[in-house]
């Protein structure tokens, strides 16, 4: 008789380090412009990419669910 090969597990989900504002602001359930305004006023940090695209770390949107 055959043995059946077991199925591979999938691969574990590896987290993002950094997400734009729209994912973030999605991630939140909050609208992007309210993302902007916590950037704005120092409660949130970003970072800029190539192209002048504006990253939230995903240890920023962390430690502000941890804080609000």
């Amino acid at each position: 008789m055959e043995t059946i090969p077991k199925p591979e597990e999938p691969p574990a989900r590896i987290e993002r380090l950094a997400y734009s504002i729209a994912e973030a602001a999605a991630m939140l359930g909050v609208h992007y412009f309210s993302i902007y305004r916590l950037i704005q006023r120092g409660k949130l940090k970003a970072c800029r990419a190539l192209r002048g695209k504006l990253l939230v770390p995903r240890s920023e949107l962390l430690r502000l669910l941890k804080t609000e």
